[in-house]
């Protein structure tokens, strides 16, 4: 099997054509590929397939196996792999993916994709469809406690859920720890991805993340924009904000009136290869 590694802000995939190759178990390939000891090494698989309601479908798995959703960085890598190697000559292209259908409009010099701006869609903000138990109709600063410490979560669902909370000190803080808690707790029945952030201005936040399925990943595209949607909903920050995660910056709009969040990033090829299946 052909496969193309690729990476958003060092959130990295391992890329498979579909038109071309067939994947019988997408789920057991995942943990293998996903291996950084025996396999390529990265945060995931993503299938590229054809799609019967938009230009191309995104089917997503996460390092232990588990489909996802939707990924902001990885959904960007999409983007760059059918204009670059010419599945595509379009440069506004849109996604299928189990959160539902993106938009992509894509920045190209030199013939290849630099950056892409994605149109996330509308955040959901109720807990039921997020999901996350709760018996208020949204789920904003509030209260939850885990492994015996009360913390303020914001719940947010930009097609996979999440949960942002805001800390006094992200660098120092011992994810490897507290994030599997937050993954598991018994508020999340699909599990959650955690976002754990700090306000630097009203223009600025950081953040780190706690993937559910992967643990901690360098960035993470719709944790930044969760994050942007949180902040904003709190009070703490503009309608535009820089992310700024492990691997980069992110660039998000939420565009109140349209009830549209936007996201800019790059993406990048790493290497391609070849392996047994």
């Amino acid at each position: 099997m052909k496969f193309t590694k690729m990476q958003g802000l060092g959130n990295d995939y391992v890329y498979v054509n579909c038109f071309k190759e067939r994947i019988a178990h997408p789920s057991e390939l995942a943990v293998k590929v996903s291996n950084r000891n025996f396999g390529v090494g990265s945060d995931g698989l993503i299938m590229i397939n054809p799609s019967k309601v938009a230009d191309f479908e995104m089917e997503m798995y996460n390092a232990d196996g588990s489909r996802g959703e939707m990924c902001g960085n990885g959904i960007r890598c999409v983007g760059k792999y059918v204009y670059d190697y010419g599945l595509t000559d379009k440069t506004r292209i849109s996604v299928e993916t189990l959160g539902g259908i993106k938009y992509l409009d894509l920045t190209v010099e030199d013939g290849k994709v630099k950056l892409v701006r994605v149109d996330m869609g509308s955040p959901k903000l109720t807990p039921a469809d997020i999901p996350i138990i709760a018996e208020e109709d949204s789920v904003i600063n509030a209260p939850i406690l885990v492994d015996g410490k009360e913390y303020r979560m914001t719940g947010v669902s930009m097609g996979n859920p999440h949960a942002v909370v805001y800390v006094d000190d992200v660098k120092e803080l011992e994810i490897e720890k507290i994030g599997p808690k937050f993954e598991n707790h018994e508020r999340f029945p699909k599990r959650i991805n955690t976002e754990f952030a700090k306000v630097l201005d009203k223009n600025t936040v950081e953040m780190r993340v706690w993937e559910r399925g992967s643990g901690e990943t360098l960035a993470c595209g719709t944790g930044a924009c969760a994050v942007a949607v949180a902040s904003i909903l709190n009070g703490l920050t503009e309608n535009q904000v820089t992310v700024k995660l492990l691997g980069g910056d992110l660039q998000i709009e939420w565009d109140r009136a349209a009830d549209k969040v936007y996201m800019t990033g790059p993406a990048e090829i790493s290497f391609e290869g070849e392996i047994r299946i």
